[in-house]
């Protein structure tokens, strides 16, 4: 690292620095907080791929605008890596994604730059539209406000909401659409193989926006000739093109798609934007990647990489042979079985295949899954009107990103009853990535919706069995949740055999305490439980894996109330509402009142860092869970 010759990045802590230069140093710019960008991912691993294709961008932006007065809204933080080292947080960006160190995302907590939370998709045209709106309600009627949209977003129905909102207020904010043709796995939909296509001549754009200026100038160009004009010109434009462009079918003004990696040019068109009147949209082409040889080539791969040798694009993988498998491979390969024995079987997904590991059944059956975008509310609903019509739909959404899809659960699946399984991903603490990416509130949201059964495997075989059991006749609605990363069962592939609906386990008997656990959590504590007793405690502790959230195991649930006074209820979920609640209603509604301890995550959104380190912060790591059954209760 000392080795690299960063002399214009080294000079710049702030964009107040970055506009002293004069135009021609930014190419020389842009290639040396590439660089760094590169050399700072391999050795600490995050989103590599999407940052490097913005670079120019980054560049551009913070070179024309005023910021942090005038707002940047950045779609997605998977871009914004760039944006990071050029407002002040170069010399530590090295702590990014670690424990107590920079976020993982944009965040307004973080940094007066970083205008907006943007850790899940789709949301920057809303949010600039209302900064807009409120430059002009408070005062600031020279502060101008930039959407910056890309890397599969503009799929989201938030955007098109967005969008639509924005052509009929009256505001001047500039939409920048970043295509890439990428999400994390390639880009699906019409509105994208639209926006391939879309083309408008560069000269026209150019001469258009130099006549409407001198008329302006003239006074002959008020608001409401401006509108009609447009609107006309709109019309001329399309006839003769024999094209219709939907942005300017809407009243906004669309320039593009231009060279998004060329950043003289990018200066050149953002400053004849930055003052035009109404709103815009700018249509950049760029390249996810852009620099690095190996990203450009398998951009999917190297969205995230994870450690590698920036000098020869090697990654730096560890030899997982002997480990278990992670959970989304075992979904995977599961998916592809049950697909091959029931043919009412599809998958869908969200623009997640290689996250979710839906990819290998893609590979296998390309016509039984469905890459709908980023667009999880569709998903399910999509899901269910299949299901209404005789298939049976997996689908697979990161957990917290099914927050987006709530009311299609309640409103499209549980209502009507109908057969849909939706496997959540990512469940629980997932670490680096941070609260907008922990599952959280998925049983807490979940468990008060009727018609839903809420299911989580404690291993990688009980994931298979449940994944058998929920795609059998008469199951409805089942939601089955499992975590990021590895289980604790190598060998894995297990028989299929159907588990009773709201059936759990009794794993170890005891006659002091009851650890009632649900998820792979249990796993770590069988273990805990094998150590107390090979230490001689002196606490005899029984362990229940209940397996169902919804519905829960009452035999089990009347077992224990009737033996035990003492029980710990342990979940990687939100405590508010989750497992340990439900449980502790059901104590209460069946006149039970034993004391309980309810071990679960706190009522405040936990911080990025590993996930070990995670654990001991909200007290669900080994030496807290041993703590709180080994310890005087009271």
């Amino acid at each position: 690292m000392d080795n690299r010759n960063l002399e214009l990045l080294e000079k710049i802590n702030y964009p107040v620095d970055l506009r002293q230069l004069s135009v021609d140093q930014l190419p020389e710019l842009c290639c040396e907080l590439r660089e760094d960008i590169v050399e700072e991912l391999s050795m600490n691993p995050g989103h590599l791929a999407s940052s490097l294709g913005v670079v120019e961008l980054t560049v551009a932006l913070h070179y024309v605008f005023s910021t942090p007065y005038d707002r940047i809204v950045w779609d997605v933080g998977h871009q914004a890596y760039g944006h990071k080292m050029l407002t002040g947080r170069r010399d530590s960006f090295c702590t990014n994604r670690k424990l107590h160190g920079i976020k993982p995302f944009p965040s307004p907590e973080e940094s007066e730059y970083d205008t907006f939370a943007c850790g899940h998709a789709s949301n920057s045209i809303s949010a600039a539209l209302g900064m807009a709106v409120a430059a002009k309600k408070t005062g600031h009627d020279d502060r101008h406000v930039v959407a910056v949209i890309g890397d599969g977003a503009m799929s989201g129905g938030l955007a098109f909401e967005g969008i639509n909102n924005v052509s009929s207020s009256p505001n001047d904010l500039l939409i920048i659409l970043n295509d890439n043709d990428m999400s994390i796995d390639r880009a699906v939909g019409g509105m994208e193989k639209y926006l391939l296509k879309l083309d408008t001549n560069e000269t026209y754009n150019r001469i258009r926006f130099k006549a409407s200026q001198w008329l302006h100038s003239k006074g002959y160009l008020n608001d409401d000739r401006r509108k009609g004009l447009i609107r006309l010109n709109n019309a001329l434009k399309s006839a003769l093109s024999h094209q219709q462009n939907v942005f300017e079918g809407m009243n906004i003004r669309y320039f593009g798609p231009f060279d998004g990696n060329n950043v003289k040019e990018l200066v050149r068109i953002l400053r004849q934007l930055k003052n035009m009147r109404g709103p815009k949209l700018l249509h950049l082409h760029t390249v996810k990647g852009k620099g690095y040889k190996p990203a450009e080539e398998e951009a999917t791969v190297w969205h995230a990489p994870g450690k590698f040798d920036p000098e020869t694009g090697e990654r730096i993988k560890t030899d997982t042979s002997m480990m278990p498998p992670k959970f989304q491979d075992v979904f995977g390969e599961t998916l592809l079985e049950l697909a091959k024995a029931n043919p009412r079987i599809v998958g869908v997904t969200p623009a997640m295949p290689t996250g979710c590991s839906m990819n290998i059944m893609m590979k296998a059956l390309p016509d039984r899954v469905f890459d709908v975008g980023i667009a999880e509310g569709h998903a399910v609903t999509f899901s269910c009107g299949m299901a209404k019509d005789g298939l049976q739909p997996f689908c697979n959404i990161y957990s917290a990103f099914a927050q987006r899809a709530y009311d299609n659960i309640i409103h499209d699946a549980a209502l009507l009853d109908l057969p849909m399984v939706l496997c959540l991903d990512r469940a629980g603490l997932v670490g680096e990535d941070g609260p907008t990416h922990h599952g959280a509130f998925d049983i807490a949201s979940l468990r008060p919706v009727p018609n839903i059964t809420i299911a989580s495997p404690m291993d990688e075989c009980e994931l298979r069995k449940l994944m058998y059991t929920a795609q059998l006749p008469g199951k409805g609605t089942f939601v089955i949740r499992y975590p990021r990363g590895r289980g604790s069962v190598v060998d894995w592939r297990c028989p299929f055999e159907e588990i009773e609906v709201g059936r759990g386990r009794r794993l170890r008997d005891g006659n002091d305490v009851a650890v009632l656990t649900v998820g792979p959590i249990g796993a770590d504590v069988v273990k805990i439980l094998d150590g107390l007793e090979a230490e001689g405690c002196g606490v005899s502790v029984a362990h229940y894996d209940m397996r169902f959230i919804k519905p829960l195991d009452s035999v089990l649930l009347s077992e224990v109330a009737t033996r035990f006074s003492r029980v710990v209820t342990i979940e990687d979920g939100i405590r508010a509402g989750g497992f340990g609640s439900a449980v502790l209603e059901w104590m209460n509604d069946n006149g039970f009142c034993p004391q309980m301890k309810r071990l679960g995550l706190p009522d405040h959104f936990v911080e990025h860092g590993s996930v070990s380190q995670l654990r001991e912060i909200v007290g669900l790591d080994d030496a807290s869970i041993r703590v709180a059954i080994t310890s005087d209760w009271k």
